[in-house]
C-alpha cells in the first residue's frame, strides 16, 4: 500500500507537469483554434532559461524563475507577432506545419546554445523529504503539486475576475463578436499566447527538480501532453489538467506494476477507450446533433 501511495504521488506530480503543458495547447486553441505543436518545446526552452539564470548566472531561484517566465512571455508574445499572425486566414495545415517547424527550430537552437548532455537544476525542493509514519514523499514532487495548484487558482481567478481575462475568454468564444463590441482582439490574442509560453515556463522550472533537461525533452513530453489534452476535451481547461493527471497517474503505475514497455504504451490505450466511448473527451461538449 506504502508503495501505491508513493508511486500513485510521483505519478501526480507528474501529471502536473503533463496538464500545465496541455493548458498551453488549450489556451492557444480556445482562442485562435491553432493547435500549438511546439507548446512542448516552449517547456523545454523555459527549462533552460531558469537554469541559464540560475544554474550559469548564479541568481537566486525565485528571481531566476520570475524572470524565465516573463522572458518566456515575451518570447510567447513575439512568436505569435512574427510567425502566427501573418498566416492567419490560411489553412490550418499551413499554421501547424509552422509551429512543428517552430518546434525543431528551438530544440536545435537549444542544442547549439546550451550542448546536448542532460542538465540538472537545483532547487530549494531538490532534496528533503516528509515522513508520515511509514510513508516517504519527497519534497520535489510535493512542490510540483502545490504550485501547480497554486497556479491553476492564480489562473482561475484570472480569467473570471478581471477585465483583460474577461477580454479573453470573449475572444475565444467568438474572435467577430469581440471585436464589434471593441476588445483589441489582435493584442488579446498576443496575450494568450504570451500566457501559455508562460505556463509552458513554469511547466519546465517545476519539472526541473524531478528530471534532467535536454534539448528533447519538450518533445517526449508534448507527444504526451497533447494526449491529456483530447482525453480531458481539447478546448476545456479543466479538461486539460484532468487529463494530465490521468496520465500521469497511469503512465507512473503502469511502469511500477507492470513489465517492461508497458509504461509508454497504457496512457495512449486509456485514452483510446475513452475516446472511443466519449469521442469529445471527459470534459468537452458533445458535437452529435440530435435528430
Amino acid at each position: 500500500m506504502l508503495d501505491f501511495i508513493q508511486q500513485l504521488v510521483s505519478g501526480i506530480a507528474l501529471g502536473c507537469v503533463y496538464g500545465l503543458i496541455a493548458l498551453g495547447f488549450v489556451l492557444i486553441y480556445k482562442a485562435t483554434e491553432v493547435v500549438n505543436f511546439a507548446q512542448g518545446d516552449l517547456m523545454m526552452l523555459g527549462g533552460f532559461f531558469v537554469f541559464t539564470f540560475i544554474g550559469l548566472l548564479g541568481l537566486d531561484y525565485w528571481l531566476g524563475f520570475l524572470f524565465a517566465v516573463c522572458g518566456m512571455a515575451v518570447f510567447g508574445m513575439a512568436t505569435e507577432r512574427i510567425l502566427i499572425r501573418p498566416i492567419l486566414g490560411y489553412p490550418q495545415f499551413s499554421i501547424v506545419m509552422a509551429t512543428i517547424g517552430l518546434g525543431y527550430f528551438l530544440r536545435s537552437i537549444a542544442g547549439m546554445i546550451w550542448g546536448t548532455d542532460d542538465l540538472k537544476i537545483e532547487t530549494p525542493f531538490s532534496t528533503g523529504v516528509v515522513k508520515l509514519g511509514d510513508l516517504v514523499l519527497a519534497y520535489d514532487k510535493l512542490s510540483v503539486i502545490v504550485a501547480t495548484v497554486i497556479l491553476c487558482v492564480v489562473l482561475f481567478a484570472f480569467f473570471n475576475y478581471t477585465r483583460l481575462g474577461t477580454a479573453m475568454r470573449a475572444t475565444s468564444e467568438n474572435m467577430l463578436a469581440a471585436y464589434y463590441m471593441g476588445i483589441p482582439v489582435k493584442r488579446v490574442v498576443s496575450l494568450i499566447w504570451a500566457i501559455s509560453a508562460a505556463v509552458a515556463a513554469c511547466a519546465g522550472v517545476l519539472l526541473a527538480p524531478i528530471t534532467f533537461i535536454h534539448s528533447n525533452v519538450g518533445l517526449a513530453l508534448g507527444l504526451k501532453a497533447f494526449p491529456a489534452a483530447v482525453l480531458g476535451g481539447f478546448g476545456s481547461i479543466p479538461g486539460a489538467l484532468v487529463g494530465g493527471l490521468i496520465i500521469g497517474v497511469i503512465e507512473t503505475l503502469a511502469g511500477f506494476y507492470l513489465p517492461q514497455g508497458w509504461k509508454d504504451v497504457t496512457p495512449y490505450i486509456v485514452l483510446l477507450v475513452v475516446l472511443l466511448v466519449r469521442p469529445q473527451g471527459l470534459f468537452g461538449l458533445s458535437m452529435r446533433k440530435k435528430v
